[in-house]
């Protein structure tokens, strides 16, 4: 008898495991692993106060934390941890680490979300405060972000590759892969990804690739059979990625406003963004650079050079299917046209976050030069008329002896890749077709 209960046990867990879909598997793993080793010892987190020029640790620790990085609380279960922190094994007690979801893990109306971008992060901050808290102390050896809401993804990228040689393994002096650290990324929502043929902000990578998303995973404690033996993982996550639909409005829309701005759109926006929703379409097409007039220095800044060298790495030679395909890096024209559902919910936009709402987008001539916000993601930040957060105008930005962490909560879009300009294409809509546009656009 015992032996047929064991028996039964066992063929219901093998049951219930294979009745995972790959999607299901992914968010388990998304949910519960850590796919980069600890770098700080977990004492650097508890003692992050220390770096703020308190004198003892305060009662509400944990939202500051949440308020000074720009981090949100984690709608799983993750240690009591916000949002992309993760904490592990590390020797004889608990390291630190981050993962994706630091700027993939976002919130808006005060409510985090898996894949929406995080446009509250200085992921500078933290880094630089969690190695003053750890005891390294040096500067960090890369600039992770100028402006806060935004961060230097690919330079990430180009960073990493240039410390491996193209079989994965470590190199102690890097390759010159002309890195720029001034390309000013805004995260793009990744519940748009499962519309997509090519992906990044210049199309320049295939959505099939699953090795292209493991990128992040190049911490020099990463070794290649890491790489490997998390592969089949990394398919589930793609699975669970794709699987991921966007937020729903959360206020009253003008239907019979909506209706009409569902017919501007269509005629005005839908042949480079697609038709939205479920049973939509989307064209997928990138956009010259001479055409769209936003800021070239993202497009500029993974070169030639990083191209070639990253097509020769393990990345690109991934094989599926009877035939095998290698997913390489390709140069395109310009910017790719993203698919805009849950756009109510992913501002600011343009590919450098220099646009506030979308009311932004729809007008150039209001955009403002020098602004701040709150960087709190509430109801009383969100511009729910021009669809985005609410910012002021700063007469002029601040001077080199204030804080790096001020400087970097404004934004000034003359300095290099942060652009306001370009994207004219609803200019010529009158002010009331455009906020019959920006209804429509409430309801995606």
């Amino acid at each position: 008898m015992r032996c047929s209960c064991v028996v039964l046990a066992l063929a219901v867990f093998v049951s219930s495991t294979l009745a995972e879909t790959p999607a299901e598997r992914g968010k388990k793993a998304f949910e519960t692993r850590n796919f980069n080793p600890p770098v700080w010892r977990e004492e650097a987190w508890n003692n992050l106060w220390k770096q703020w020029g308190l004198k003892e640790k305060p009662a509400d620790f944990d939202q500051q934390v949440i308020e000074r990085y720009g981090l949100h609380p984690s709608p799983f279960a993750n240690d009591g941890l916000p949002m992309g922190v993760r904490k592990s094994k590390m020797g004889a007690g608990f390291g630190m680490s981050v993962d994706c979801l630091v700027c993939h893990g976002g919130s808006v109306f005060g409510q985090s979300y898996v894949g929406l971008g995080n446009s509250t992060l200085d992921i500078q901050a933290l880094f630089e405060d969690l190695n003053r808290a750890s005891g390294i102390g040096r500067n960090l050896p890369f600039t992770f972000s100028n402006v806060r809401g935004t961060s230097e993804a690919g330079g990430m990228a180009v960073f990493l590759l240039g410390y491996r040689n193209p079989d994965l393994s470590l190199r102690l002096k890097p390759v010159d892969l002309e890195l720029f650290d001034n390309m000013c990324e805004d995260a793009p929502p990744w519940w748009n990804l499962k519309k997509k043929r090519t992906m990044y902000h210049t199309g320049g990578a295939d959505t099939r690739s699953v090795r292209s998303l493991m990128q992040f995973m190049m911490s020099p404690l990463n070794s290649r059979a890491v790489f490997e033996r998390e592969e089949a993982t990394f398919r589930d996550v793609q699975a669970y990625l794709k699987s991921l639909e966007s937020p729903k409005y959360p206020l009253p829309i003008d239907r019979d406003l909506a209706s009409k701005g569902q017919r501007l759109f269509e005629r005005t926006c839908a042949g480079c963004h697609g038709k939205p929703g479920p049973d939509g379409s989307y064209p997928n097409k990138v956009i010259a650079l001479d055409e769209i007039g936003t800021d070239p220095r993202r497009y500029e800044g993974i070169t030639e050079t990083f191209e070639q060298y990253y097509n020769r790495s393990w990345f690109a030679k991934e094989k599926t299917g009877w035939l095998g395909n290698e997913y390489t890096s390709k140069s395109t024209r310009g910017y790719q046209a993203p698919p805009l559902d849950g756009l109510w919910a992913s501002a600011p936009y343009f590919h450098n976050g220099s646009a506030p709402t979308v009311y932004h987008v729809l007008k150039s001539t209001s955009r403002p030069s020098l602004y701040t916000r709150s960087f709190r993601t509430g109801r009383d930040d969100y511009d729910s008329v021009k669809l985005g957060w609410k910012v002021t105008a700063v007469e002029k930005p601040p001077g080199d002896d204030a804080p790096p962490l001020e400087r970097r909560k404004v934004y000034d879009t003359t300095k290099p890749g942060r652009s306001n300009a370009g994207h004219t294409f609803g200019d010529d809509l009158t002010e009331d077709e455009r906020m019959a546009v920006i209804e429509y656009l409430k309801t995606l």
